[in-house]
């Protein structure tokens, strides 16, 4: 099976501070992974290297995405290639509205225009199934959103743009059940055989509408372990303190 995204002995700092040590990490195609961890593992950290954050250096090691070192790649490079990430925060941007900035994104990673009312249509579709307020699409993007619907809009975009990796960084952080059933929702009708979602949390709710393939456990900069569905279980049972 060909490798999707191979993370291979990472080490990372962010100024002189250490925070990925050592981490291996490989998702193949028609894959769900997630990482579970204690606040400062390095969670988010993994996300934001995989599109080559500049508040990040990497010391050693190496990620590839579909065979290619992506390392210094750009961010929008790499999602030219097909990762897209979700944010813990969504940014708001005034002057743009949602269904502008969809297309716009749309036409970036496609590199082709979109025709405007097929487009269209196809993203009242996905509104609907996240049960989405319509209204949203035509205004600013986040702007004045609840938190619950910036995340939904993250899932919107997802589905739009139909990466070969989605990675969701938190987004089900903040959300009530209902939300979080949605987001789940989502996540089931973007996975295919062909692509990948890698999902990193602390809250087990979101798993428990999901099959994930693959549970790791990272703690001070690399993971520890590895296991099924069940590995969320029981860290929901015991923690993470027997990890440390």
């Amino acid at each position: 099976m060909n490798k999707l995204l191979e993370i291979k002995d990472l080490y990372v700092k962010a100024g002189e501070k250490e925070i990925l040590k050592g981490l291996n990490l490989t998702i193949n195609p028609g894959e769900i992974h997630v990482i579970m961890g204690p606040n400062g593992a390095g969670k988010s950290t993994t996300a934001n290297v995989i599109f080559n954050s500049p508040e990040y250096t990497k010391t050693n090691g190496i990620v590839q995405f579909e065979g290619e070192n992506i390392n210094n790649l750009s961010t929008d490079k790499i999602a030219r290639k097909g990762i897209f990430m979700s944010f813990q925060s969504p940014e708001e941007i005034p002057g743009i509205s949602t269904m502008n900035f969809l297309r716009y994104a749309k036409n970036k990673i496609d590199d082709k225009p979109v025709k405007f009312f097929e487009f269209k249509d196809q993203v009242k579709k996905y509104v609907e199934e996240l049960n989405m307020n319509p209204k949203l699409i035509d205004r600013d993007l986040n702007v004045g959103f609840s938190g619950g619907e910036k995340k939904k809009n993250e899932i919107l975009q997802m589905l739009i743009l139909n990466p070969k990796l989605a990675i969701l960084d938190e987004t089900d952080s903040g959300l009530d059940v209902d939300s979080i059933k949605t987001v789940s929702k989502g996540i089931k009708m973007f996975k295919n055989d062909n692509n990948a979602v890698l999902i990193i949390t602390h809250n087990t709710k979101i798993l428990q509408n999901l099959n994930v393939d693959y549970v790791h456990v990272l703690v001070d900069g690399k993971i520890v372990k590895t296991g099924t569905q069940e590995l969320a279980k029981e860290i929901e049972e015991n923690g993470y303190s027997i990890y440390k």
